[in-house]
Parts: structure tokens; C-alpha cells; sequence
């Protein structure tokens, strides 16, 4: 849906609508959140498999991820939305091309924090768990090695 979305904003973007334009990077917003959302959550559940590989049962496990990938997204938007619904708009990248009009969030400080600070959080997120099951992996390599050579003596 991102990649729809992306594509037919900027035709849809020449039909000078803005409640049209709001409603794209409005969508664009919240799935390019959600794709976020659901990396990080493939990541917890990297985590789960290879780390906590024996009594990790979760109950409704696949409802909750599905609330995470699309709830925190939606949040995020129903916030933007609630304090001002003019930070999604129009914007022109070049006056002198009059089909470089996109439609997306017009407030720098609120791309910041919405996009930019949202991709750091998720980005640190997925490196500790990456990092965790490296060390989980290097950890029982290790165990193996030392049962190997004890076995071997």
C-alpha cells in the first residue's frame, strides 16, 4: 500500500483538491509508519524465536502484533491529525515545475518528530535485539565448542 500510494500521489496531487491531498499524505504517513512498526515487530519476534526459544507462549500472539503493526501508526496520525490537519498538505519542491507537487507533511518540526524520530526509535530497537541474538548465538556456539572438546578428551 505504500508503494500505491506513493505513486499515485503525484497525479492525484494535480487535481489541486486539498482535502484529497490531505487524505494521501495522511495514507503515505501512516504506511510508511506501519512498515516501520512492522520491522520492529519482526524484530521482537527474531528475538523470541532465537533467544527465548522455550516457554514464549503468548496468547492471542498474532491479534497483538496486529494492533502493534497497525494501531501505533494509526495513534501517531489520530495525534497529528487532532493538533493540526494543515501539517498534511501540498508542497511544492519547485515553483518552476508545476508537476513537482507532492503531498506530504508541510511542518518540518512535526517530519522530525513523526517520521525521523520514529525511524531512530525503531532503528534502535531492531539493532539491541539484533545484537542480543548475536550474543545469544556467539554464547551457545561457544557452550557447543567447550561440550566438544570436553567430550573429545
Amino acid at each position: 500500500m505504500l508503494n500505491m500510494v506513493f505513486l499515485t500521489n503525484s497525479w492525484l496531487s494535480s487535481f489541486n483538491q486539498p482535502g484529497l491531498c490531505i487524505t494521501m499524505a495522511m495514507l503515505l504517513h501512516y504506511f510508511l509508519l506501519a512498515a516501520f512498526t512492522w520491522m520492529c515487530l519482526e524484530s521482537v519476534h527474531f528475538y523470541l524465536a532465537l533467544v527465548k526459544v522455550f516457554n514464549v507462549y503468548v496468547p492471542k500472539y498474532i491479534l497483538k502484533c496486529c494492533i502493534a503493526g497497525w494501531g501505533i501508526p494509526a495513534i501517531v496520525i489520530i495525534l497529528v491529525l487532532i493538533i493540526n490537519k494543515d501539517f498534511y498538505g501540498n508542497g511544492s519542491r519547485s515553483g518552476s515545475n508545476p508537476y513537482s507537487n507532492f503531498c506530504w507533511i508541510q511542518d518540518n518540526l512535526v517530519f522530525y518528530i513523526s517520521v525521523v524520530a520514529y525511524f531512530f526509535f525503531i532503528f534502535l530497537t531492531n539493532t539491541a535485539m539484533f545484537i542480543t541474538v548475536l550474543l545469544q548465538i556467539h554464547s551457545v556456539k561457544t557452550r557447543t565448542q567447550k561440550r566438544s572438546r570436553f567430550w573429545k578428551r
